[in-house]
């Protein structure tokens, strides 16, 4: 009896990887909302928030923030709504859509985008601390293996270190970046001085969504890994849309303003124009770091589903490990490529998943205990590919392209594959 209770505290404090998570183990609104800003308060959003304030007027920059950032909560907070349904991130969810070993590629395509913004984030704090206390670039490998490996110790506590680290830095950001906008509106002239500057580059409508959404698709994609511990619907959803609609086109507009007035997206230079030096340094550590431990948990999570381990905690030193190397070459320059990366080939994972629940499932998933999985769905192997081919070549908006393709023709190609005798159908046990 002593033996089981000690593998049960144990298996919850690696936060359930490899199965749903409990009712006496749900989070509130608060802790939940506070993880996931968190989460989204990250530099790198604000410098794709750069590239559309430097080619669009302020007041249509505006409504593709509004725009892309809503599209981004929705997809979110639908996701988020089957995590608290289930219980289940989204790399259990995948073996119902995708097979026992389908599931593997989006554990593996998942896991490697959060290791790479894991790498981007080491590199840029250790690049930037360089530039910002005028240091020798021989610092730069020193920091980054310091960082690298420092970042990763709440995301090694758990869901309990990202929550009080984020209670404590979200305040703190918001605070420090609307002290730089105002200050910015002062230099700028007010809102006759936004209104007056013209554009210097150009970009579509459809490539400008496409970063908003790109961003954060990959995280998002990944939110389940908080949102299963919601106590509510509700708290799934508001906390989804609090963090990815509000929190995310926050940071956007953070960006953009910046370089709209000073010509530079990222808040912690502009700070250290503004004469706040010391804030645009403590800025930084806390923004890099509160997204760092999340996405270096993602990677824990589904590095767990990929190898069917309990040990998370394990693959949280690995993925820092892996960050690291990465950031030591070169991860920094691959920022916008990587987004357009993001922002076609994850989508298609989140609408497998989505219509696999709500079509497939009708909104109520077996327990993982009860079911036995086929090694290969191959209605979702098949949606998928089909939708990342059409995100990657149809116009528009390529990550709604993909979510809505994956969504329609996961459905279809499940009810033809069962009319010719290929049911993809799992098995419950008993």
């Amino acid at each position: 009896m002593q033996e089981n209770e000690a593998k049960k505290i144990g298996y919850e404090s690696e936060d359930f990887p490899l199965t749903e998570v409990p009712a006496e183990s749900r989070k509130s609104l608060l802790s939940i909302a506070a993880v996931l800003l968190g989460f989204t308060f990250f530099t790198a959003t604000m410098w794709a928030g750069g590239t559309l304030g430097v080619a669009f007027k302020f007041t249509d920059l505006i409504w593709i923030i509004i725009l892309g950032n809503l599209l981004l909560g929705t997809y979110v907070a639908v996701l988020g709504f089957i995590a608290y349904k289930s219980g289940l991130s989204s790399v259990l969810m995948a073996r119902f859509g995708f097979g026992d070993w389908g599931s593997k590629w989006p554990d593996f395509v998942l896991g490697f985008t959060q290791i790479g913004w894991y790498a981007w984030g080491t590199a840029t704090v250790a690049i930037m601390f360089t530039e910002l206390l005028g240091l020798s670039n021989y610092f730069n490998i020193p920091l980054m293996i310091f960082f690298g490996f420092a970042f990763c110790w709440t995301a090694y506590i758990g869901y309990r270190g990202l929550e009080i680290l984020s209670k404590f830095a979200v305040p703190l950001m918001i605070i420090l970046i609307f002290w730089s906008i105002s200050i910015a509106t002062r230099d700028v002239g007010g809102l006759d001085g936004l209104m007056g500057i013209l554009p210097t580059e150009s970009m579509t409508l459809g490539a400008a969504i496409t970063i908003v959404f790109g961003t954060f698709v990959s995280g998002g994609t990944q939110a389940t890994n908080w949102t299963r511990f919601a106590k509510s619907a509700k708290i799934a959803v508001f906390a989804s849309l609090i963090a990815f609609f509000i929190g995310n086109g926050f940071m956007i507009f953070a960006g953009a303003y910046g370089a709209f007035v000073y010509g530079e997206p990222d808040i912690v230079r502009v700070l250290a124009m503004q004469g706040l030096l010391s804030m645009g340094i403590i800025m930084l550590f806390l923004n890099i770091w509160t997204t760092q431990d999340n996405t270096v948990y993602n990677f824990s999570v589904a590095a767990s589903n990929l190898f069917r381990t309990a040990k998370r905690r394990n693959f949280t030193i690995i993925g820092a490990a892996i960050g690291t190397i990465l950031a030591i070459f070169g991860m920094y320059g691959w920022l916008i490529p990587y987004l357009v990366l993001l922002g076609t080939f994850i989508p298609p994972i989140g609408g497998v998943i989505m219509s696999d629940f709500f079509l497939k499932h009708k909104g109520n998933y077996p327990k993982l205990a009860d079911m036995h999985f086929k090694k290969m769905n191959w209605t979702g192997i098949l949606a998928y590919i089909a939708g990342s081919a059409i995100a990657y070549y149809s116009p528009g908006v390529p990550p709604i392209n993909g979510i809505i393709a994956s969504f329609v023709l996961y459905w279809l190609f499940d009810k033809v594959l069962a009319a010719v005798g290929f049911a993809q159908d799992h098995k419950v046990i008993g």
